[in-house]
């Protein structure tokens, strides 16, 4: 090759190799599905007008999270008329497209959320969306409908006390959907786990849900998660007292853990207010389960057989550090789970030991962190977002104000923190 050649050849790969990821945000959790990012170089410090690339009104509040592929963002949402939609935005912020998904909004516990809580999914071909009410929907990126259909129908009525807010499952174009619910005293939940084609919204399989749990504890908030390893990979299903690991082939139980929800008299009695909020979050050798309410969190290894509530495949256990309401985290042999008050306790990943526990924010939370470049963000319920650094030594690095109140988790894609508070999307980036 000539020289000059060279050089330019070397010119163009070092111009068009950013050393910067640039990851899609498919689902609530992220490209993992566990809240972490591979993004460097995002801002830290951000403000209405301060790193502020552009903000979008949005019709109403909602809890979902945005999702994000290429130059596309997907949320939903609900509207003045209690119209739920699914709306497609461009990263330049303009609005493309809104659909309406379905009527029949209703509200959570006040402020607490209503029928837009799950969060879309996207494999930049399609956009998969359910809502509280029970519609799941499937649409191309460009808004045009495929398949719909009211899971009601087809598995039975809800009986949960605040909505389901279940966000499902996308992997390799199956749709997987936890729908976990009771009639409060009932010896067995109504709950079932199901499988979809994602192009057709046909059943490739549906399993029931046993549970002896009762009261609060036959609902569910939570999400189910995959677990993936080099060499397995399976569905985790979260709620009514148990973690359940299911074959992705046919649903069948692989094994279910216990102990969330004690049922003697040694530690805790039986809670019938308990529910899951918080979902279970997942790397390889290692899955941590989060209950609610002061009952435990669990590490549990991710090859047992049956049922492990007293097996030695649990790790590790520990009382009065669960999160209840935001999902946890692990990153670099470390556990970060954020209260519901705004306190950060870090564990070790390994043992459970407690490095340290730290006070944020005093507010609610209930939007999960995200961990990108080595920090942490947490998001509370008035909007505030406090930047952690990583590691054992707690370090808060900025405390950042947009005015407004957000339920949602953040996303990050392409060098952009997407914030979707009650009014607005935000896309905040370094100029």
């Amino acid at each position: 090759m000539h020289p000059f050649c060279k050089t330019v050849a070397v010119l163009f790969i070092a111009l068009n190799c950013s050393p910067v990821f640039a990851d899609n945000w498919p689902s609530w959790r992220g490209p993992t599905g566990n809240g972490l990012c591979r993004e460097k170089n995002l801002p830290v410090e951000w403000s209405p007008t301060t790193n502020m690339a552009w903000k979008l009104a949005l019709p109403g509040p909602a809890g979902a999270t945005p999702v994000v592929w290429g130059e596309q963002i997907f949320l939903t949402s609900v509207t003045d008329a209690g119209e739920l939609v699914l709306i497609g935005i461009e990263s330049s912020g303009k609005e493309q497209w809104r659909t309406i998904v379905s009527g029949g909004n209703k509200i959570a516990r006040g402020d607490e959320g209503n029928s837009a809580s799950p969060s879309p999914v996207t494999d930049g071909v399609h956009v998969w969306t359910f809502m509280g009410n029970g519609v799941l929907a499937c649409y191309t990126v460009h808004g045009e409908d495929v398949w719909k259909f009211n899971t009601e129908d087809r598995y039975g009525p809800f009986n949960i006390m605040f909505g389901m807010s279940s966000t499902p499952v996308l992997d390799t174009g199956v749709l997987y959907l936890q729908l976990i619910h009771g009639d409060g005293d009932a010896k067995t939940t109504e709950a079932c786990v199901v499988a979809l084609d994602g192009l057709t919204g046909k059943q490739i399989w549906r399993v029931d849900r046993p549970s002896d749990a009762v009261a609060e504890n036959e609902h569910s908030y939570a999400s189910a998660m995959l677990y993936q390893d080099a060499e397995k990979k399976f569905l985790l299903t979260h709620g009514a007292d148990f973690i359940i690991a299911h074959d992705l082939k046919d649903g069948h139980e692989l094994w279910r853990c216990g102990g969330l929800n004690r049922r003697d008299d040694s530690v805790l009695a039986y809670d019938r207010s308990l529910r899951f909020v918080s979902s279970p979050v997942t790397v390889p050798g290692m899955i941590v389960t989060p209950s609610a309410k002061q009952h435990p969190v669990l590490c549990i290894k991710p090859d047992g057989k049956g049922d492990i509530t007293n097996d030695v495949s649990q790790r590790w256990w520990t009382w009065k550090k669960t999160p209840d309401v935001p999902s946890s985290l692990i990153a670099d042999d470390l556990v970060y789970l954020c209260m519901e008050n705004g306190n950060l306790t870090v564990l070790e990943a390994k043992t459970g030991q407690e490095v340290y526990s730290q006070a944020t924010h005093r507010q609610r939370h209930r939007a999960s962190p995200v961990y990108a470049d080595g920090k942490l963000y947490l998001t509370a319920r008035d909007g505030k977002v406090s930047v952690i650094q990583a590691g054992r030594q707690f370090k808060q690095l900025a405390h950042n104000d947009l005015g407004e109140d957000q339920s949602s988790s953040p996303a990050i894609s392409n060098g952009t923190i997407y914030l979707r508070t009650f009014q607005h999307l935000w896309a905040i980036r370094l100029k």
